[in-house]
C-alpha cells in the first residue's frame, strides 16, 4: 500500500509570527476591493444571496397541510439510506400544533428563529427505527435543531445511531434515545440542548452530551460521555459508565441560518471557555450574523471552479441540500470564512482530488457537510492546513461542526486518510468518519481506507470523535497537547484474517493511537470495539497504543467484543483484561498510566 500522504511532522513548540507574517495575515483576512467584487483579471463576480433552492422546504404557521408534506418527505427517505435525496425542514417563528415530523435519512428539520423558543412544536419531532425492525444501529445521517418541543406524550423520541446531532433543541418534557421496543441503538450526540425532563438512553450503548441541560439521566449501557452538562449524573465510571466533566474547556456552536424579520442570516456563534449550559440561556448568545448576500448559495449543479471563485471575492459558502461532484479541491484560504451545509448537503471528489482544504488561517467554520470518497482514490478527504502549518490559531479556531466522511457504502470509494489537521488550536467537534461495513461498493481492498484522522496540528481538541471500521490506525496523533473527549469506535469487520491486519509484530492496529514522540495528550470516556464477523479467530491486541509518560493521560476506557467476534489482548498497550467468551462485556481501565 502506499505510504501516508502526509508524513507526522516533527514535534515542535508553538512560535509566534513575525511582524512580516503578520502583516500578511491581515492582509489576507480583508479582500481587497478588487477581490471582494470579483474585477480580478476581468472575472465575473459571483453573485451572493438568492433562493435556497428546490430541496429547502420552508414552513410557517399558516402553510397547508404542514404534516402531509413532511410526510411524503419521509416516506421518501425512511429507508433510502444510501439514496440521493437531500431535504431541509425550516420553520419560520411561531406555533405549530399536533404536528408529528418523523426524520429520515439526509433530513435536517430546523427552526428559523435566533433563539430555540422562537419556534415551537406542540408536537413531535420523531426518529424511530420501524424501517429496520426496530433496530436503531443504521439511523445515520439527519439532524434536529434550534426548536422548542411540547412532545404529545410527555417524551419525544429520537433513536439514532452516528451522524445525528440533536443542537439547539428545547424540549419540556423527557426525551427517549432508545427505538420503540428497545432494539439495539449504537451511539448518539446532544449539544445545546435543554432537556427538561429526562433522558432516557435505554439500550444506547454509548452516547455524548455537551454544554447542555438535563432533567436527569436514567441509565448508561457502556460509555456516557457528559462534558459542561446541568444536571448530568456524578463521574461513576465503570459502574455506572458515566465520564462527567464539570466544562467543556474550548466550544463553539454551530453556525446556523435565521430569519430576521424577512431577511435570511446566519449566525456564527462567538467561542466559550470552559463551557457549561445551553449558550442560549440568558437569550442571544454572542456571536455575528452575517446576511445572505454575502454568501454564495451553492445549489446542485455548481462546480469547484465558481465555489473557488466565490471564496476569492469574499463570500461566505452555503450548500443546500444536494450531492456535489467536484473535478478539483474546494480552498478555504480566507480567515473567518463559514462553509455550512444544508440537508446533508454531500460533496464528492472526482479523480482522486482532496474535497476540502483550509489554510493555515483563523477562524473558519465548516459545518453540516457529508464528504463522500469517490471510486478514484484520494489521497486526503479533508485537510485543515497544510502540512507544517504554524500559526497560533488560539484566540480564533477553526472548526469542524457536523462535518461526516464516508468511504464505501453509496458505491465504491477510495481515500488513504480521511481526514489530516496540520492547524493548531483546531476543534473537531461531531465528526463520523466511516469506512463502510454494509451497502454497495465495500470489501476489504474495494473501499480501501487506510487511515480515518491524522492529527498533526497542536492544542486540538475533539468533542464527540466517532471513527469507523479502517484497514489500518483510525485515529493517530502528533500534535503536543491533543484533548479527546469521548470517542466512539469499531474496528473494520471485514478483516479477512490475521495476517491482514498484522502490524509488524503487534497483533493489528490500535483504533486510537499516540505517537511516541508526544509528551502531552489527553482522553477520556473512550472506547474500541470488534466484530471480526468474516474471521472470528482474529486477535486484537489493544484498542488503544499511547508512550507512558506522565503528560499523557487516558480516563475511562473500554473494549469489547461483540459476541466473541475476535478478541483484544488489553485495552491500552499492555494494560486491560483480554476480552474473552461469546459474552458482549467490556473491559475497562479507569485511569492510565
Amino acid at each position: 500500500m502506499s505510504a501516508p500522504p502526509t508524513a507526522p511532522r516533527p514535534r515542535r513548540r508553538r512560535r509566534a509570527l513575525g511582524l512580516a507574517a503578520l502583516a500578511v495575515a491581515m492582509l489576507m483576512s480583508v479582500p481587497t476591493a478588487q477581490t471582494a467584487f470579483g474585477e480580478e483579471a476581468g472575472a465575473a463576480a459571483v453573485p451572493g444571496g438568492g433562493d435556497l433552492g428546490p430541496n429547502v422546504h420552508v414552513f410557517d404557521p399558516s402553510t397547508p397541510d404542514i404534516q402531509g408534506k413532511v410526510d411524503a418527505i419521509f416516506k421518501q427517505q425512511e429507508s433510502a439510506q444510501f439514496g440521493s435525496g437531500r431535504h431541509a425542514l425550516m420553520f419560520k417563528p411561531g406555533t405549530y400544533d399536533n404536528l408529528n415530523a418523523q426524520i429520515g435519512f439526509y433530513t435536517q428539520i430546523a427552526g428559523l428563529g435566533l433563539h430555540p423558543n422562537d419556534t415551537t412544536f406542540n408536537g413531535d419531532v420523531t426518529v424511530d427505527a420501524g424501517w429496520f425492525n426496530g433496530n436503531a444501529t443504521q439511523n445515520f445521517w439527519r439532524s434536529a435543531e434550534n426548536l422548542t418541543l411540547n412532545p404529545v406524550n410527555g417524551t419525544n423520541r429520537w433513536a439514532v445511531s452516528q451522524a445525528a446531532p440533536f443542537r439547539r433543541m428545547h424540549v419540556k418534557g423527557g426525551l427517549n434515545l432508545a427505538p420503540d421496543g428497545y432494539g439495539w441503538a449504537s451511539g448518539g450526540y446532544i449539544a445545546d440542548s435543554k432537556i427538561d425532563g429526562t433522558v432516557g438512553p435505554y439500550s444506547q450503548q454509548q452516547w455524548y452530551t455537551r454544554d447542555s441541560s438535563v432533567g436527569g439521566w436514567t441509565n448508561g449501557v457502556w460509555n456516557m460521555t457528559f462534558s459542561g452538562v446541568e444536571g448530568a449524573p456524578p463521574n461513576s465510571f465503570p459502574e455506572p459508565p458515566y465520564t462527567t466533566l464539570d466544562t467543556t474547556p474550548i466550544s463553539r456552536e454551530k453556525p446556523f441560518l435565521y430569519l430576521d424579520g424577512t431577511e435570511y442570516k446566519v449566525f456564527v456563534p462567538a467561542k466559550r471557555e470552559n463551557a457549561r449550559g445551553v449558550s442560549w440561556a440568558g437569550g442571544t448568545q454572542p456571536g455575528e450574523s452575517i446576511p445572505l448576500d454575502r454568501f454564495y448559495v451553492v445549489k446542485e449543479g455548481a462546480d469547484a471552479a465558481t465555489i473557488n471563485a466565490a471564496v476569492e471575492q469574499g463570500l461566505h459558502l452555503l450548500f443546500t441540500p444536494g450531492v456535489y461532484h467536484i473535478d478539483r479541491t474546494i480552498d478555504v484560504d480566507r480567515p473567518d470564512t463559514v462553509v455550512l451545509g444544508l440537508g446533508l448537503a454531500t460533496i464528492i471528489p472526482d479523480n482522486g482530488v482532496t474535497a476540502i482544504k483550509v489554510g493555515d488561517v483563523s477562524g473558519v467554520r465548516l459545518a453540516g457537510l457529508l464528504v463522500d470518497a469517490g471510486p478514484v482514490n484520494s489521497p486526503t478527504l479533508l485537510e485543515v492546513g497544510p502540512q507544517g502549518a504554524s500559526a497560533d490559531h488560539s484566540a480564533n479556531p477553526t472548526s469542524l461542526q457536523d462535518v461526516f466522511v464516508r468511504i464505501g457504502g453509496a458505491g465504491p470509494g477510495k481515500a488513504t486518510t480521511s481526514i489530516v489537521v496540520n492547524s493548531d488550536d483546531t476543534i473537531i467537534d461531531h465528526t463520523w468518519v466511516w469506512r463502510a461495513d454494509h451497502g454497495e461498493g465495500w470489501g476489504w481492498e474495494t473501499n480501501r481506507a487506510d487511515y480515518g484522522v491524522r492529527v498533526n496540528g497542536d492544542d486540538v481538541l475533539a468533542t464527540g470523535l466517532f471513527v469507523e471500521h479502517f484497514n489500518k490506525y483510525d485515529v493517530e496523533w502528533y500534535g503536543e497537547r491533543g484533548r479527546t473527549i469521548f470517542f466512539q469506535n469499531e474496528k473494520a469487520y471485514d478483516a479477512p484474517n490475521q495476517a491482514a491486519i498484522q502490524n509488524g509484530s503487534t497483533k493489528g492496529y490500535a483504533a486510537y493511537r499516540v505517537d511516541d514522540s508526544v509528551d502531552q495528550h489527553e482522553g477520556w470516556g473512550m472506547g474500541s470495539y470488534c466484530y471480526y464477523n468474516v474471521d472470528p479467530t482474529i486477535i486484537q491486541e489493544h484498542g488503544f497504543k499511547a508512550p507512558v509518560k506522565p503528560g499523557v493521560k487516558f480516563h475511562h476506557l473500554i473494549v469489547v467484543s461483540l459476541g466473541g467476534n475476535g478478541q483484544y489482548e488489553h485495552v491500552i498497550n499492555d494494560v486491560g483484561s483480554p476480552t474473552s467468551g461469546t459474552s458482549t462485556i467490556p473491559s475497562q481501565v479507569v485511569n492510565f498510566p
